[in-house]
């Protein structure tokens, strides 16, 4: 029953959505287009599949051919309601905290310190200032495949590779934001938790495979690293704020930690003090707390009375040569 009352709202979501991208495709919404060359990183479904590493391997390929690289985010979770915020002007400085930014653009400042991390809600308002006032080369824009104002050189949508199109279903029936047709006007796709090198193309894109692989050093809070295998035998409770909190505690028990306690907490959580004695009290009796990069951004040192390690999410990309060469000759 609950279905059939919800089908009619997806079918309607969707069509907004495809009459949105249908007025944006005749020129009847405006779309801004740039000087820059822009790369989005986007999806077609909502959830975690690792848009902020796939960002972060972007920024890294290009400074390494000696571009000179940006990024835009919407700043989502965070506090900031101006109509544009400076996180990073690439000199190494962090500007904004991660409860004003949001916790990715901060995330992606503290590992590209060399490059300017803008956030705005209209991002056609970081573009501009990019061009009047930084000396860049490229921008890549985080999650935009829907945010249509902003016209891209190369769109790079990311799709799970286990359930590319979800339940095949929009909101709130299914977890897709728009109709799989929207794949039309993407240039790459890229999937994610993919385990082979190589993938057939679907949507008639070129379609290329890849994994998030946790590193094998953790941080704690003060800034110390750590070899993984150094906490192995002790006694760990681990919590994640992020969409997909079960999948970094599979990823942490493959490396052979043993964990006591697995706590799961909503994706952009706050810190509050209610959720800090929350795992305080968790945390009763174990060795070490451990978390992603993403909720780290969002700590501090003084908060626990055991030590808090953090373990970075890299990215592997199947045929990364193959991936290098279609960016290249999009862009």
């Amino acid at each position: 029953m609950l279905f059939a009352l919800l089908v009619p709202v997806a079918l309607l979501y969707g069509f907004i959505n495809w009459l949105r991208g249908f007025c944006y495709n005749r020129g009847w919404l405006s779309t801004y287009h740039s000087s820059l060359p822009i790369i989005s990183v986007g999806n077609l479904a909502v959830g975690g599949l690792g848009k902020t590493p796939v960002v972060d391997w972007l920024v890294n390929y290009f400074s390494r051919q000696g571009k000179r690289v940006a990024i835009v985010s919407r700043g989502y979770g965070g506090s900031f309601a101006g109509d544009l915020g400076v996180v990073s002007a690439g000199d190494g400085q962090l500007l904004m905290e991660a409860r004003v930014a949001g916790d990715e653009p901060v995330l992606l400042a503290r590992r590209n310190p060399h490059v300017p991390v803008l956030i705005a809600r209209k991002r056609v308002v970081a573009i501009q200032e990019l061009e009047r006032t930084f000396d860049v080369d490229l921008v890549v824009l985080d999650d935009a495949f829907q945010h249509r104002q902003v016209g891209r050189s190369i769109d790079l949508v990311l799709l799970d590779a286990h359930r590319p199109f979800g339940n095949g279903w929009p909101l709130p029936l299914g977890n897709l934001r728009e109709f799989p047709c929207a794949l039309r006007r993407a240039d790459l796709l890229l999937l994610t938790r993919g385990q082979q090198e190589h993938h057939e193309a679907i949507a008639g894109k070129p379609t290329f495979s890849s994994r998030h692989v946790l590193a094998n050093e953790v941080t704690d809070l003060n800034g110390s690293v750590a070899c993984v295998d150094q906490l192995r035998g002790k006694k760990i409770v681990a919590f994640a704020g992020i969409a997909n909190p079960q999948a970094f505690f599979s990823s942490l028990s493959s490396l052979g930690l043993t964990l006591s306690q697995q706590i799961p907490l909503a994706d952009h959580v706050k810190y509050s003090p209610a959720v800090v004695e929350k795992l305080t009290q968790a945390a009763a009796g174990a060795d070490l707390l451990i978390t992603t990069e993403k909720d780290a951004v969002k700590l501090t040192a003084n908060m626990f009375n055991i030590p808090c390690y953090y373990i970075p999410l890299t990215l592997e990309i199947g045929d990364c040569e193959a991936f290098g060469h279609q960016l290249c000759t999009l862009i």
